[in-house]
């Protein structure tokens, strides 16, 4: 079923063009993600579809009673408790579910039989709207939701006013997904997560029922979600089946073909003038004046857009020790309070190490031992000999605001204008782009000059704190690129698992107080933790014991407080299984072989938990009874 139905959709501000008529349609179960480099109309096109922003024309069309979320800015009522805000996303519910108690006093009231009858009636008609709006699991769905998004109980019964601004968009987020409109649209809706809550964010969008739209530079995540991928790019929208990895495989096989048919008509054009220049004045002068009106009449092809091509050679580093950095036996604390214990680390020449984990467990304070900006507590930091830091801050300290980004590179490096664009221009700073004022540049161009800088410094060890920060997916291809082509050894913080999968030969995670080393990049880390979590998860469910030995009966209260818990656990192993099942109903989840059989034996392992829950369960009604 068809919920957004776009049809020749045109917006510009005076004589810029923002897109000019553009087409598409999402149904039911639709995850498409919406890209094109900063600037292309993306949130435009966004602002245009609720309605914040007309169009100069074109259609755009949902079914009559359809529902609209998306994440808004301002999250208002501060004095309003988190649980409260999210709530309101079920007030009709609500609404039903205090007259349902209002008739349950009315009728156990009622003397008169004809009365009471007409109450019965009202009250069943409650209870179907009341099961119908998710009224049983209202509660379960924000606590579940909040949970995911890394709010813990206590965090719901704060009012919003204390919440930072990275929180509140999280709430914001929140919001929208409880309420589980038919059109979903999500502008970056892993700013301000962690790789945990981005994962959790995975997991409940493949199981959506509604049509999503998401615009995003997160690739990974694009690769996990998307069903269908819409590029705008040069006021043209072009749709892709598929996810960001397929996407980029029929780009390529559409860029190819373009380029084979514009050779093909431009050797036509050649060979048709050569034609008419022979024989313009001769015999076949007929001729060529037909050809010469054929050419008049030619639709001629746009020359193709080449992907850019980084071409960068830095310069050479100095030589260093085997061992860039060492950590021994580290404590890390800020006042009284302590951040890690005995912590060891070892980074060889060469290497390129992700350094991942949840927030708060210590990232940037390891980061910040190994700069020299703390000093442990106890322990060792040592660099090796002839080691040179290069640190790449979110602050980016290493510009100077009062500066032409082209000077930025001559002056400080002492290189000529052709050479400094040549390094400009691999980091994306093309045309007169190289004369802006560095304070005038957006976060993400910062971020770009300042990772240029570093890599211009000659450093041997870079240490990047989230250097994809800020950037369009261009900029992080070219980010990636420089990466790889810097021959020495780097340590990266990043929440941007694309990044990482491409860049890292190496990840370290640090959680619990403590480091775990993962010899290979992302996705390899990443089976190795989903394997550890199955594998636990099968080790929990035991085999039923031979012999029942008598245990004392429990109190009543005990009884219940258990089937309380029981109860609770079912509820969420469920809630799991239904979302491995709306998974393994996607066939795109079995186009990696290895992928499909892990979802496999994840569902079979939560069926058998579930089964052992059940079973314990019943034992302790019985108990109960």
């Amino acid at each position: 079923m068809t919920i957004l139905k776009v049809e020749n959709l045109t917006k510009a501000y005076g004589i810029h063009t923002v897109f000019r008529n553009i087409c598409f349609n999402l149904g039911r179960g639709d995850r498409v993600g919406l890209i094109g480099a900063n600037g292309a109309g993306k949130t435009t096109l966004l602002r245009c579809l609720i309605g914040q922003e007309e169009p100069d024309a074109g259609r755009i069309m949902l079914p009559a009673g359809a529902t609209v979320g998306y994440v808004e800015q301002e999250t208002a009522g501060s004095e309003r408790t988190l649980y409260a805000e999210l709530a309101q996303a079920f007030a009709d519910v609500i609404a039903c579910q205090v007259r349902m108690r209002e008739l349950e006093r009315q009728i156990a009231a009622a003397e008169d039989a004809v009365v009471q009858a007409a109450l019965m009636k009202e009250y069943a008609a409650a209870i179907e709207r009341f099961e119908r709006g998710g009224g049983y699991e209202y509660e379960a769905a924000i606590r579940r939701v909040a949970a995911g998004l890394g709010f813990t109980a206590d965090d719901l019964e704060r009012p919003l006013g204390t919440f930072s601004g990275g929180q509140k968009t999280r709430i914001g987020l929140a919001r929208a997904l409880i309420r589980r409109p038919d059109f979903l649209l999500l502008d970056e809706p892993t700013n301000h997560l962690d790789i945990a809550m981005v994962e959790w964010l995975e997991e409940f969008l493949a199981g959506y029922p509604g049509a999503v739209l998401i615009v995003s530079h997160d690739r990974y995540f694009l690769d996990r979600v998307a069903t269908g991928i819409l590029e705008l790019e040069d006021g043209q929208l072009t749709a892709y089946p598929g996810n960001y990895s397929r996407y980029l495989e029929l780009k390529a096989e559409r860029l190819e073909a373009e380029l084979r048919s514009y050779e093909k008509q431009q050797a036509y054009i050649a060979k048709t003038e050569a034609f008419i220049r022979r024989y313009r004045a001769g015999v076949k002068a007929k001729q060529a004046r037909g050809r010469q009106a054929q050419l008049a009449r030619l639709e001629r092809l746009a020359t193709p857009r080449e992907a850019d091509r980084l071409e960068l050679a830095l310069p050479a580093l100095g030589e260093c020790a085997e061992r860039v950095a060492e950590l021994g036996d580290v404590t890390a604390a800020y006042g009284d309070s302590v951040v890690f214990e005995r912590l060891s680390l070892l980074i060889r020449r060469g290497e390129g190490v992700a350094l991942v984990g949840p927030n708060g467990a210590g990232k940037t304070t390891l980061l910040k031992l190994l700069i020299g900006e703390l000093s442990p507590v106890a322990g060792r930091v040592k660099l090796g000999s002839r080691v040179r830091i290069g640190y790449f801050s979110q602050e980016h300290d290493n510009l100077t605001l009062h500066n032409r980004v082209l000077d930025e590179i001559m002056h400080e490096f002492g290189l000529g204008e052709e050479r400094a664009r040549q390094y400009l221009g691999a980091f994306l700073f093309g045309g007169d782009d190289v004369y802006k004022m560095v304070g005038d540049l957006s976060g993400g161009e910062k971020a770009r000059l300042a990772l240029l800088k570093l890599m211009l410094t000659g450093a041997n060890f870079l240490i990047l704190d989230e250097p994809t920060n800020h950037l369009d997916i261009p900029a992080k291809e070219a980010v990636e690129e420089a990466i790889l082509a810097y021959p020495g050894t780097f340590l990266a913080v990043s929440h941007d698992r694309y990044f990482l999968d491409k860049v890292a030969d190496r990840v370290v995670e640090l959680a619990d107080g403590r480091l775990t080393e993962y010899a290979g990049n992302y996705s390899y880390y990443r089976e190795k933790k989903a394997l550890a979590a199955r594998q636990a998860a099968a080790a929990q469910v035991k085999p039923p014991a031979e012999k029942k030995e008598k245990r004392p009966r429990p109190r009543r209260q005990d009884a219940a407080k258990l089937l309380q818990r029981l109860e609770a656990e079912i509820a969420g192993l469920e809630a799991g299984i239904a979302a491995l099942e709306a998974q393994l109903s996607d066939p795109a989840s079995h186009a990696d072989p290895e992928n499909s059989r892990a979802l496999a034996a994840e569902y079979e392992a939560l069926q058998a938990e579930l089964a052992a829950k059940y079973d314990a369960w019943l034992a302790a009604t019985e108990e109960e009874g």
